[in-house]
C-alpha cells in the first residue's frame, strides 16, 4: 500500500484534533474529487513499518482525539490488509482514541456483495468508530456539512450499529 499524505494536527475529518492517513488508490473516480492525484495506487509514499511508527507516535498526545482514515479509498481491497494491520496496533495502544474512515462504498456494500469486499472488510469495520460513507457528488455538494462533502454521504456511529444491528447515525451535536 502507498499513502498519499499524512496531517498530523486534522480539525476537519473528525471531532477534535486528529491524525488523518490519506491512503492512496481509489477506483470511484468521483467527479469534482478534492484529492484526485490518490487515485493511483502508486501515488505517494510506501506504507511501511517507518510510517506505522510515525502514526503511533503523532496518535500518542493526550490532546489528539484519534485517527481518520481518508483516500484514495482506504476500502479498496489492496488497501485493507495493511490499514488492517496498523488498526490492530492503534487499538492496541490507543484503546480509547476514535477511528472515523472515509468510504466512498456504502455500509450496505461493505457489507454485501462488492468489489470492495475481502477476508478483511469485517474486522477493519470492527474497529471503527464512524464510516463516513457514500460516494461525493458534485450535485449534492454543500459546504455547510460537518464532516463530510455531499448531501448523499453519512456519518454512521459503528458503535452503535453493531448494539442495535441497524445503522445509526452519528451524533453530530457530540
Amino acid at each position: 500500500m502507498h499513502y498519499a499524505t499524512i496531517k498530523p494536527r486534522d480539525i476537519a475529518n473528525g471531532p477534535g484534533v486528529r491524525v488523518s492517513l490519506f491512503v492512496s488508490g481509489c477506483t470511484h473516480h468521483c467527479p469534482g474529487c478534492f484529492n484526485a492525484e490518490a487515485w493511483d495506487f502508486d501515488y505517494g509514499k510506501p506504507f511501511d513499518k517507518a510510517v506505522v511508527d510515525e502514526l503511533l507516535t503523532l496518535l500518542e498526545p493526550d490532546y489528539v482525539k484519534g485517527l481518520s482514515l481518508l483516500g484514495g479509498e482506504p476500502f479498496e481491497p489492496q488497501n485493507q490488509a495493511a490499514l488492517v494491520e496498523f488498526l490492530r496496533k492503534m487499538r492496541e495502544r490507543y484503546p480509547n482514541k476514535t477511528v472515523w474512515c472515509y468510504s466512498g462504498y456504502t455500509l450496505e456494500q461493505l457489507w454485501g456483495e462488492s468489489r470492495a469486499r475481502c477476508e478483511y472488510t469485517d474486522e477493519m469495520l470492527s474497529m471503527i468508530d464512524v464510516l463516513v460513507d457514500g460516494r461525493f457528488v458534485m450535485e449534492k455538494k454543500n459546504i455547510r456539512l460537518r464532516f463530510r462533502g455531499s448531501e448523499n454521504q453519512r456519518l454512521i456511529d459503528l458503535n452503535k450499529t453493531r448494539e442495535t444491528g441497524e445503522i445509526v447515525l452519528w451524533d453530530e451535536k457530540q
